[in-house]
């Protein structure tokens, strides 16, 4: 593909990606709306189960300090607890408390309402294309990142940290 046609295309999905999800996501009127990004950040990952202060750190790409200070919050708010990890009681992980589980599970289920509010509006055949777009995208997201990964191992260029766009939140082909 041409590369002029090719930044156009990456240039109105990456203005609609926002666009797609204030229209679905916001207005959630559910507890996790109230929380700062990273604090939601950290929720999202325990979603998957405790992981440690470092691994956190890592993930979200902040100073295992910072890391401490959101977590600090996060405890206070009874959102998480500290719990020894497995297999070496000096090191603390976080996980969510059932308070943090019933949020995040409350807020899954108010985006996937949305979602099929919304996908209620399409045709079979475009839910079926949405989908498959999603996935496209999320196929070829991987792909660049480990491109990008090896690059920097090879030293070819820099590393680029993981960060919140490297999360794929797609939209099909369309234009807006």
């Amino acid at each position: 593909m041409e590369e002029p046609v090719l930044l156009e295309q990456a240039e109105a999905v990456a203005s609609l990606m926002p666009k797609l999800a204030r229209g679905l996501f916001a207005g959630n009127n559910d507890a996790a709306e109230d929380l700062p990004l990273g604090q939601l950040r950290v929720c999202g990952i325990l979603e998957d189960g405790p992981r440690s202060m470092s691994a956190l750190s890592r993930e979200l790409t902040v100073s295992l300090s910072a890391m401490t200070q959101i977590a600090d919050r996060l405890e206070r708010s009874e959102w998480v607890r500290r719990v020894p990890e497995d297999g070496d009681r000096r090191v603390r992980c976080l996980q969510l408390t059932p308070r943090g589980e019933a949020m995040m599970r409350q807020r899954k289920k108010g985006r996937v309402q949305r979602v099929l509010t919304a996908m209620e509006h399409l045709s079979p055949d475009e839910r079926v294309q949405v989908l498959q777009a999603f996935e496209a995208l999320l196929r070829a997201s991987a792909a660049g990142q480990t491109r990008d990964k090896a690059r920097a191992a090879a030293g070819s260029e820099p590393a680029r940290p993981a960060g919140p766009a490297d999360r794929p939140t797609t939209v099909s082909g369309a234009r807006g």
